[in-house]
């Protein structure tokens, strides 16, 4: 299994996700080897063996090195267009790029990568060195396992370097596409090459949703007979209920994840000013970052809510938990969200939530209530209903929470283990 993060230092949601995954497919039988950039040695292993990318030297085991960049050709991040050129020249070119490549390579040959693992400026070299990690663990490994699951872009040209090299069946996990991260006009076409030809690869692909099933089957144009829904689950395994002193008398409503287009910030700040207009004794929260913030908080000047709007920045852990505990209701008013777990974890804490229409939670929630992200009335009508009326926020919490307790990684992963059974041969 190719992951990018594991707990407990993760960024979001796709480390806690992978935790869950492994820990139920543990419960299930299945035994996983997780691949990360750059382990920090306190991660659970309770369920997995980890596997330090960072600790393995780049290394093409049994073939030659002419041969391992021929089976693995796609790992160089580049572009062989150069503009004005003949096709003799072309030709010349593409030879002397490809010599280049094999001579680079026997250098780094041996070598260790640090990885950082993080989303950083070189996030594109990373992911093309994790590839050629990826291919030297499958090698090493080759015995000891019978799928190859990668999750998320980040990780799938590992995923199909591993495939190239052992022949052993992959298993492709979209957690996001690039039309939920930005509109379609801003797309980071070097993501969406990597998630087609990850998919393309793929003996199955795993969806998080329904919502984003029909992505990839109507953008990407993947065959609908390998394309899988499992939907996702919280792990609430060892989280205490924590009791925390209000510093105000105030109801409190809480946006809570990154500050960006996808998440629907704009729309929960709309949203907080006309609830203003009808009740006084309420205070909104954003808790996150990202880079809309600073966008957010001219927003919110500009309404003139400053006084009972507060900006935490991101937490993680703990704090997380301390502010679904602060909370009167909980809002993910995301324009476009493959899964979006936070409202669960809200829905844990007794917090009654309200979640876009466009997000897939939507489709396994029955107790969260449902509104278009656009329709700003609709969400300012159900936060003043569940503020006004104690009777409605009692029996969202009830449901909820009972709802949310029943969605366990064993039963999501029972659904995975039967995936993998599929391509075995």
């Amino acid at each position: 299994m190719f992951g990018w993060e594991f707990p407990p230092h993760i960024a979001g949601g796709l480390g806690t996700a992978c935790e869950g995954i492994v820990k139920g497919l543990a419960y299930n039988g299945v035994e996983t080897l997780f691949v990360m950039p750059s382990a920090s040695g306190d991660e659970d292993q309770s369920a997995t063996t980890i596997i330090n990318a960072s600790d393995v030297a780049v290394d093409t085991v049994s073939t030659s090195i002419s041969e391992y960049l021929d089976k693995v050709k796609f790992i160089h991040i580049g572009t062989n267009m150069v503009p004005y050129v003949n096709p003799d020249e072309f030709e010349t070119l593409v030879e002397e790029e490809r010599k280049r490549q094999v001579k680079d390579f026997k250098i780094n040959y041996g070598t260790k990568y640090k990885f950082s693992g993080k989303y950083g400026s070189n996030l594109m070299e990373e992911v093309a060195r994790y590839a050629m990690v990826g291919g030297t663990i499958a090698l090493q490994h080759k015995d000891e396992f019978d799928v190859i699951h990668a999750h998320d872009w980040l990780t799938y040209m590992a995923g199909i370097a591993a495939k190239e090299l052992t022949g052993k069946p992959l298993v492709v996990h979209m957690h996001a596409t690039s039309y939920d991260r930005g509109d379609e006009n801003h797309i980071d076409t070097r993501v969406l090459d990597i998630e087609t030809r990850g998919m393309l690869a793929a003996d199955r692909v795993v969806t998080v949703s329904d919502l984003t099933r029909n992505i990839v089957i109507n953008k990407y144009h993947i065959d609908p007979a390998k394309v899988v829904t499992v939907h996702n689950a919280v792990d609430f395994s060892g989280r205490e209920n924590i009791s925390v002193e209000r510093g105000v008398k105030d109801k409190v409503v809480t946006f809570l994840g990154r500050i960006t287009f996808q998440k629907g910030p704009e729309y929960f700040i709309e949203a907080a000013a006309k609830v203003l207009k009808r009740t006084e004794n309420v205070r909104f929260v954003m808790a996150g970052s990202g880079d809309m913030m600073n966008r957010c908080i001219r927003h919110v000047a500009r309404l003139g809510i400053s006084d009972r709007f507060h900006f935490t920045g991101f937490l993680r852990g703990k704090d997380v938990q301390k502010m679904f505990a602060l909370s009167d209701v909980y809002i993910m008013p995301s324009v476009s969200e493959p899964f979006g777990i936070s409202p669960l974890e809200a829905m844990r804490s007794n917090v009654p939530s309200i979640i876009s229409h466009q997000s897939g939670a939507a489709e396994i929630l029955k107790y969260a209530f449902k509104v278009d992200f656009w329709d700003v009335d609709a969400l300012a009508d159900d936060i003043y209903a569940l503020l006004s009326y104690p009777a409605l926020a009692k029996f969202a919490e009830q449901n909820g929470f009972d709802e949310v307790n029943a969605l366990k990684w064993n039963g999501a992963t029972a659904k995975l283990k039967t995936v993998y059974e599929s391509v075995i041969k």
